[in-house]
């Protein structure tokens, strides 16, 4: 049965018997449950987010290295971060609509296989010239990392979701804590080329256990691929060793999948808007911090610093190496992050999404607030190491929200164009963390404080709370749940099922 010209309708056949019943993806994933099936693919999706942070991580030990070997000026060193934040800021829209009408496993699995050819070139580049270009499409192929999120969630049951995507997020973590560790072994001896191309292991192990990984079911129902979906269903709950509901997989068949304007219609443009600055908010805090620790730790004076004095400009060729100690400073400073899952992790079931990412800022801005008088170095590590634990946990929430509130038609490209919205952040933070602090520090933590009181307000503003709520697999569906107020999952009951 024709359902007309419009791009997003939902085609619908007759053909359903009342005796067998339909059943959606959402059904089945609950009845089949978490288990086994979800831990393996917790392990694979796992290493595209260790290896995201390891590449993001190699920034801070990379810059000094190149310094002193290539007698590189300052702002020359700051282009080696600069340009993977400017790839990472392209590609995240572009792997997001490839793995909306492509599908996620097409996405990432090709975003990783990109990421790893540029990523074993840049070891190998022999001028600087040849390096900035090859590192900023390192960039572009990371920009799709966060599309394993999105195949992830696809697979989860709703109560296991938040904790499971939270948990997720130790990959980044353990990620950062191993590049640390790697570079504290390696670039004594063997230098900064073999750590890059040795942080690359981790993309390698994904792409030869990619094959394993499934197409995820929501995208195949939206595909209209019934069979293909019921297959990764049955493969499900056998790993898991429970049973298949019984009925019809009901399908949503869509022939325009993936559009930005999809982000702004009605229902989503308050949305969209909001969780674009939260994401902004995120990565310019979290970056900001992550800067302002070694600023302020090397400014010597820390009484005369935290009380708005100028930190005088270091000479851009003076030449330093890293040492040990600095290594320890940055395992220390990544440690933090673990308490932060902790805290997210306590919090985000009991809480709800919104007041969880509020808590973090507001949390995040109170612990700024101590920097303004004259304290000592103890107490500054210690409000450094809460302000960063808090904000890491609050990505970790729009990680979570992000997949939930949007459709599956759009999900892959919400993921990315917010993902590309962070990296801006990621951008301007360096100009206020490390050049405006030099003009004053006062106006620096000034500006973060602010950001974090703003961003926790706009936390509290989003209009849906997506605490036990299935995903959503069209527009469609929220437009049928606000009329009755009905749960999600529940939604989809009166839609009948299509013929592929």
């Amino acid at each position: 049965m024709d359902s007309g010209d419009s791009p997003n309708s939902v085609e619908s056949n007759n053909t359903t018997t009342e005796e067998t019943g339909t059943f959606t993806v959402d059904d089945a994933l609950e009845a089949i449950g978490f288990g086994v099936f979800q831990w393996k693919i917790s392990l694979i999706t796992g290493l595209a987010w260790v290896a995201d942070a390891m590449e993001m991580m190699i920034l801070s030990i990379l810059g000094p290295e190149l310094h002193c070997d290539w007698s590189l000026p300052s702002y020359q060193v700051a282009l080696i971060t600069s340009v993977v934040f400017i790839g990472m800021g392209f590609g995240s829209p572009v792997w997001g609509n490839v793995s909306d009408k492509y599908g996620r496993k097409v996405g990432l699995t090709v975003c990783m296989c990109w990421t790893l050819y540029y990523g074993i070139l840049s070891a190998f580049a022999p001028i600087y010239g040849w390096l900035l270009v090859l590192r900023g499409f390192v960039g572009f192929g990371i920009g799709g990392a966060p599309q394993s999120v999105t195949l992830y969630s696809e697979f989860l049951p709703v109560k296991a979701r938040g904790i499971c995507i939270v948990l997720i997020g130790a990959f980044w973590a353990i990620g950062a804590v191993f590049e640390v560790l790697l570079a504290l072994w390696v670039m004594p001896t063997l230098g900064w080329r073999w750590l890059l191309g040795l942080s690359a292991l981790p993309m390698a192990v994904f792409v030869c256990f990619c094959f394993w990984l499934p197409e995820s079911p929501r995208f195949d129902v939206l595909a209209g691929r019934r069979e293909k979906a019921m297959a990764t269903l049955v493969r499900i709950a056998k790993d898991n060793g429970k049973a298949m509901p019984q009925g019809t997989l009901t399908i949503y068949k869509q022939t325009n999948r993936g559009q930005l304007k999809d982000l702004f219609s009605p229902q989503y443009w308050k949305t969209t808007l909001l969780l674009w600055f939260l994401w902004f908010a995120n990565a310019f805090s979290y970056y900001g911090i992550v800067l302002l620790t070694t600023e302020l730790f090397q400014a010597g004076d820390l009484c005369a610093a935290t009380q708005g004095a100028k930190i005088e400009p270091r000479c851009s060729l003076e030449c330093k190496y890293l040492s040990s100690d600095d290594y320890k400073d940055l395992l220390w400073t990544t440690l933090a992050e673990f308490p932060g899952l902790l805290v997210i992790l306590l919090a985000i079931d009991y809480m709800g999404r919104k007041k969880s990412l509020a808590l973090c800022f507001f949390m995040f801005s109170l612990c700024i607030l101590p920097l303004f008088a004259c304290i000592g170095r103890i107490a500054l590590t210690i409000f450094i190491f809460i302000c960063r634990a808090f904000i890491s946990g609050g990505y970790q929430v729009v990680f979570v929200y992000t997949p939930e509130v949007y459709p599956t038609e759009t999900r892959a490209l919400a993921m990315g164009t917010s993902s590309a919205i962070a990296r801006i952040g990621a951008l301007i933070t360096p100009f206020v963390a490390q050049v405006l602090l030099r003009r004053s520090v006062y106006v620096t933590l000034g500006v973060y404080c602010a950001c974090g009181l703003v961003a926790g307000i706009a936390s509290l503003l989003l209009p849906i709370e997506t605490l036990g709520r299935g995903l959503q697999e069209s527009s469609l569906d929220q437009e049928v749940e606000h009329p009755a107020s009905a749960p999600s999952s529940q939604s989809y009951g009166t839609t009948q099922s299509t013929e592929q």
